[in-house]
């Protein structure tokens, strides 16, 4: 049992890769789910309507204040009991999704505060409607800021699917316990387990940094 077995790392990595795209493909539609979720949010908390901002408010305060691992639970479990009945993958991309639906919506509000209202007026003045006033200056500007923020919550999702394996997702860590109950050899399986996370947030930190110069404004 001495000294690191590389025939292991060979044996299983077919395992190991299809581990790594299911939770590439979980990651991929719980960002999705956060980031409408986190915009829909952002505008309430920066809403005129008091009811709005409250709900929001409220959504924020409780989702960051339970365990995500809670939520995954409560979701696979929960729902059932009130009749809705979802698959395992489904349950853990909507528990991912709201989850990080907060930490977005706060990621977008804030982004969206630190273009200059005075922009947003000019807009108004020319006779933009709210929505396009928005769309074509506030926003764009925004995206830029909320960059460095959304690519961190980006790789915590990523990270977070390692939380699917107590609800038998075949993602990568549970596939980490399989080798290890199937070879005994805990420091290979997992030792393939985090290079394969660590190269995927290393994409998409590489990605993040190319999309910030590629929207960089010219000086």
């Amino acid at each position: 049992m001495e000294g690191f077995d590389l025939s292991i790392v060979v044996d299983f990595m077919p395992r190991f890769l299809h581990g790594a795209w299911v939770a590439i493909y979980i990651s991929v539609f719980s960002l999705v789910l956060a980031i409408i979720i986190g915009l829909i949010v952002a505008l309430a908390r920066l809403s005129r309507s008091r009811p709005a901002r409250t709900i929001a408010r409220t959504y924020v305060d409780l989702i960051r204040g339970i365990p995500a691992l809670i939520l995954i639970l409560f979701v696979f479990f929960g729902l059932p009991q009130l009749g809705l009945r979802i698959d395992a993958t489904l349950a853990g991309i909507i528990a991912l999704g709201v989850n990080s639906g907060a930490y977005m919506g706060e990621i977008f509000r804030a982004g969206i505060q630190s273009v200059d209202s005075g922009q947003y007026e000019a807009g108004r003045s020319l006779g933009m409607s709210h929505i396009k006033a928005m769309r074509r200056i506030v926003l764009p500007q925004a995206v830029r800021q909320v960059i460095p923020p959304a690519t961190g919550e980006t790789t915590n999702i990523i990270k977070g699917t390692s939380l699917l394996s107590v609800i038998s997702i075949t993602e990568l860590t549970r596939v980490g316990q399989q080798v290890v109950g199937l070879t005994f050899r805990p420091i290979e399986a997992f030792l393939v387990v985090a290079i394969l996370y660590l190269i995927m947030n290393t994409v998409v930190s590489y990605a993040s940094t190319a999309l910030e110069r590629r929207l960089a404004i010219p000086t």
